[in-house]
């Protein structure tokens, strides 16, 4: 019985001897800047390692294969760089809504989307997303696109709401937004009331830098999405004017 009770005694001291160890490891915090930085080289390495596939999803090169060698790499599409970091990239004009309609700050947009998000990290000297996490995939999921959600616009009676129950705290728009997102868009056109049965086929690419994203604040999802860029893969499927009683 003694050396049952020694055992556990010892198994104890060993544990809470580990536990102190983990406590005590230094935590290691990356400058805002090395993050930029690794965001926009991550970006720019992402889009020579992916492609669209025929349905405008973007797909990774396998270098196992033969069969994509013929598609062309993102970096290869018309692209442009923002001053805020956001990168968006357009597939070709036969995919594009003709004439389309112009998409407002406020409006409210129909959006079928895969969307994951990504850590930039340094390893050996290399730049690269990692720790893909899925942000929102219709195609996998509903299969109808997403509407009027509020990271894109988030309505002010939902800022009042979570203002009143949470007293300690005045959130803004931020707190829900993703202001790249909204930059994005704004060099896209959406197509006039596609009916949501409608097959997808993507127009293009949004890639969101975490500094454009959700950066290191806390959000209403938490700090979860700290640090992580965006990549939205979508196609719009409608956008119209935002209703009073909407706002």
């Amino acid at each position: 019985m003694k050396k049952i009770l020694l055992g556990i005694a010892l198994s104890v001291v060993v544990l809470q001897s580990c536990k102190k160890d983990r406590d005590e490891e230094e935590i290691v915090v990356i400058p805002v800047a090395d993050q930029n930085a690794y965001d926009d080289a991550a970006a720019i390495k992402f889009m020579d390692s992916n492609y669209f596939n025929d349905k405008g999803v973007i797909t990774a090169f396998d270098d196992t294969v033969t069969t994509d060698d013929n598609y062309p790499k993102l970096s290869s599409y018309p692209h442009e760089t923002l001053p805020s970091g956001v990168i968006y990239i357009k597939r070709e004009e036969s995919f594009q809504p003709n004439p389309g309609k112009e998409i407002a700050a406020s409006d409210v947009i129909s959006i079928m989307q895969v969307t994951k998000t990504y850590i930039a990290t340094k390893t050996d000297d290399k730049i690269a997303y990692a720790n893909e996490a899925t942000f929102i995939n219709n195609i996998t999921t509903s299969g109808v696109p997403s509407t009027d959600p509020a990271y894109f616009y988030v309505k002010q009676s939902v800022l009042d709401a979570y203002n009143a129950a949470h007293s300690t705290a005045t959130v803004g728009r931020d707190f829900y937004e993703i202001e790249g997102l909204q930059e994005g868009l704004k060099h896209f056109r959406s197509f006039d009331n596609l009916d949501p049965a409608t097959d997808y086929n993507m127009q293009g690419v949004i890639i969101v830098p975490s500094r454009a994203a959700y950066a290191r604040d806390n959000t209403i999802y938490g700090t979860i999405y700290a640090n992580r860029s965006f990549v939205f893969n979508f196609q719009l499927y409608n956008t119209r004017t935002r209703l009073d009683n909407e706002k």
